[in-house]
């Protein structure tokens, strides 16, 4: 596997042909197509989820369904300004179509907290993600540093403030939601989160030469309390409940966010919802876009489930931190693909010794 890291997707995706370090593996590759849109994923309207009477009951069962069911929904009627969206959505576009060296004045290597990046930011992967990411810290607000937040657009700095805001109060919404379903305060969750940081990642993933061959996000969960996505309306979101045998593609919804529980909520509800099983698909035809907005607890927030329902066991077997689970995450996810590579690596290794190896009398005048 060639070990070139671009810097920039921009000639690449010019190119016929997929550059080596992107092709994965032939049982990590699509198996359903970026536009073969499912219905299976639940659309809820969120509209009267403050009214104590009414509708928030039945909205409410509705979420708690969902998380138990797949650990993903989508929402509508969320409260949060279309023009606020739109506005957000506008200046990601421009920020990509900058030309390479203007992005790479954000360049985020080396272990810089926020910028661009080709890919990933998570070191040892063996395979590279096709897709660009611009990302920056918004919460706790006290450290915010805006030296690494792109100043192109004009603009970035104000509406992305605005939208972090937004999506945070809204991602705290559901998380009462589920606190409540729980049969806990309805602030349960958020304070397990001790002083909650919010990441926002703006992916883009451009045309692809060989979209068969590759993902633009690789299968995961995301390790913190929820996920609010907004993807523009080309789809490649995917997901499977079934540890990966069948994948859908998420149906894009204009100006809706998908909802992703991730693994510190799916820890503190004892294992009861869902952590989100997702990656994202390229295609030939369109580039895609999609803004993540994480809301994670903080890095020294004990993980543990909250409550243990009578006859049930704990699915951990001791409290550890944020930080600590997170590691772990990490280094099992490094160490599974340099297994993989290793194999793969004797594989070739047994085919090539089979070659050189003289074959019996009886084989070479059969």
């Amino acid at each position: 596997m060639a070990s070139f890291k671009p810097k920039t997707l921009t000639t690449l995706a010019q190119q016929n042909t997929l550059e080596s370090s992107f092709v994965r593996d032939e049982d990590e590759r699509p198996k359903v197509a970026y536009n073969n849109f499912s219905n299976e994923i639940p659309v809820i309207s969120l509209a009267g989820i403050d009214e104590v009477d009414g509708r928030r009951s039945e909205i409410c069962n509705k979420i708690v369904e969902a998380c138990e069911n797949w650990g993903i929904f989508q929402v509508v009627d969320h409260g949060v300004d279309t023009e606020l969206v739109s506005h957000m959505t506008t200046l990601a576009k421009e920020f990509f179509a900058l030309p390479p060296e203007e992005k790479l004045r954000f360049d985020m290597t080396g272990g810089k907290k926020g910028g661009f990046i080709v890919s990933s930011h998570l070191q040892g992967e063996s395979v590279q993600d096709w897709r660009e990411i611009v990302t920056y810290f918004s919460y706790p607000i006290r450290n915010r540093d805006y030296s690494r937040w792109p100043d192109t657009p004009a603009g970035w700095k104000a509406v992305t403030e605005e939208y972090s805001e937004k999506l945070m109060g809204l991602a705290c919404k559901l998380l009462e939601v589920l606190s409540e379903a729980m049969g806990l305060e309805k602030e349960a969750l958020t304070k397990a989160c001790v002083d909650m940081e919010q990441k926002v990642v703006v992916n883009y993933y451009p045309k692809c030469p060989q979209p068969d061959l590759t993902l633009g996000l690789k299968r995961h969960t995301d390790p913190g309390t929820i996920t609010l996505l907004l993807q523009d309306q080309v789809g490649g979101l995917q997901a499977t409940r079934d540890n990966g045998k069948t994948w859908i593609t998420v149906q894009p919804l204009e100006g809706a966010f998908v909802v992703n529980l991730g693994d510190h909520g799916h820890y503190l509800s004892n294992g009861r919802f869902k952590n989100a099983d997702h990656q994202a698909v390229v295609n030939s035809n369109s580039s895609r876009l999609s803004i993540a907005t994480f809301q994670n607890p903080a890095p020294d927030a004990t993980v543990y489930p909250l409550k243990v329902r009578e006859g049930e066991k704990s699915v951990m077997e001791e409290p550890i931190t944020f930080a600590e689970m997170y590691r772990r995450k990490m280094s099992k996810d490094i160490e599974l693909a340099r297994m993989k590579k290793l194999a793969k690596e004797k594989k070739l290794q047994d085919l090539e010794k089979a070659k050189l190896e003289p074959k019996p009398m009886n084989e070479i005048f059969a």
